[in-house]
């Protein structure tokens, strides 16, 4: 993991010229010391709708958070119209939480629906420590336009904070109270399987499903979060080769309790090789409306026994063969609900739909 310190923190730059396991030390020393909540011996995870974008708010034990993406700027891709709208709803999830300050910001990747909101959350709470993969290539303009632009102001906010960490495949990030390990980064993947992972994938087909976006979706930071007996796997908008690389030939994640479904389950996510190898018991799909939700990935996953699988927005795609309404968040485009799990260390954990106000309990771990 490459560290970067931003201008006028030098003075704070103990990691650039010390180890990465000295760095990791110091900053999760000096993040506990910031806590601003009162310590829990729960994990919570918000599901935030940002209208088929991504924003994963967590809360680990003992208050320290990591916030993963950003959703948009505004309306859509390279649209600033309703700026404001996706940063507002985090806020929102934030305040929610009791927090002050964002311990980690992790960017899956540089895309707007992921990046875009960063800017104007970060005039509204601090951001401690930014991680990502970098940058973004120039290519990636051609196949979503407004990339540059937003990943121009995303960089603007980023040079500004007190730590910028640059992600590789199996770097850990010092979550208080979890294990986070880094699985995908910058297009490539661990290449050696986590703890009690590493059996042949007997479903694998012979090749990977092409990535729908060629340039970024298979760059994305993706980590495996262990609170005790608890996973969690968010793998953004990974697609490809890579995505592939993590279940085919062999399983190198293992088996998560919870499966955020990569790429929004678009059709380059529906491979059954993925769910084969993760068996979670509960898929989480962060659609828009119109966007993700794939029919091909609908089939998949209702194709896959011994799972529950919740979305944050009915799919109106023509084929999409939408879970129960009980078990998705937003109906319409008019709201905007977030989806809350809290985990316990023995496994279990509660999944709550923010519309109904209903829940559901998983029991402890297999």
């Amino acid at each position: 993991m490459t560290r970067h310190a931003a201008p006028g923190h030098q003075h704070r730059g103990h990691c650039i010229r010390g180890t990465f396991r000295r760095c990791l030390l110091l900053l999760g020393a000096l993040s506990a010391l910031s806590v601003a909540v009162p310590a829990a011996e729960q994990l919570q995870i918000y599901f935030i709708d940002v209208e088929g974008g991504q924003s994963t708010l967590i809360v680990a034990p003992g208050g320290q958070s990591l916030l993963v993406d950003a959703g948009f700027r505004g309306n859509t891709f390279n649209d600033k119209a309703n700026r404001g709208r996706d940063a507002g709803r985090i806020m929102a999830a934030i305040r929610d939480a009791g927090l002050t300050r964002i311990d980690y910001l992790l960017i899956t990747h540089f895309h707007e629906d992921h990046d875009g909101g960063v800017e104007d959350i970060a005039t509204q709470i601090p951001i401690d420590t930014f991680i990502d993969h970098g940058d973004v290539p120039p290519q990636a303009e051609d196949n979503v336009p407004g990339t540059l632009d937003a990943f121009r102001a995303y960089a603007a906010a980023r040079a500004k904070a007190r730590r910028h960490l640059q992600a590789r495949p199996g770097d850990r990030i010092p979550l208080t109270g979890v294990d986070l390990t880094i699985v995908s980064s910058g297009g490539s993947t661990i290449s050696k399987a986590l703890t009690r992972a590493g059996g042949r994938n007997a479903v694998c087909p012979a090749t990977p499903l092409p990535a729908q976006e060629i340039y970024e979706n298979p760059r994305s930071t993706g980590f495996v979060m262990r609170f005790e007996r608890f996973s969690f796997l968010d793998v953004g908008d990974l697609s490809g080769k890579p995505l592939f690389d993590l279940v085919c030939p062999s399983n190198l994640i293992g088996q998560v309790d919870v499966y955020l479904v990569a790429h929004h389950g678009g059709a380059d996510a529906a491979e059954p090789a993925t769910l084969s190898a993760l068996r979670p018991r509960l898929a989480v799909l962060n659609n828009g409306a119109t966007k993700g939700g794939a029919p091909a990935t609908f089939k998949m996953l209702h194709d896959h026994s011994g799972m529950d699988v919740w979305q944050l927005h009915w799919s109106r795609n023509a084929g999409a063969d939408n879970f129960p309404p009980a078990q998705i968040a937003n109906l319409d485009e008019s709201t905007s609900h977030w989806i809350k799990l809290t985990a316990n260390a023995d496994g279990s954990f509660r999944v709550t739909n923010g519309r109904t106000a209903s829940s559901k309990d998983f029991s402890s771990a297999r």
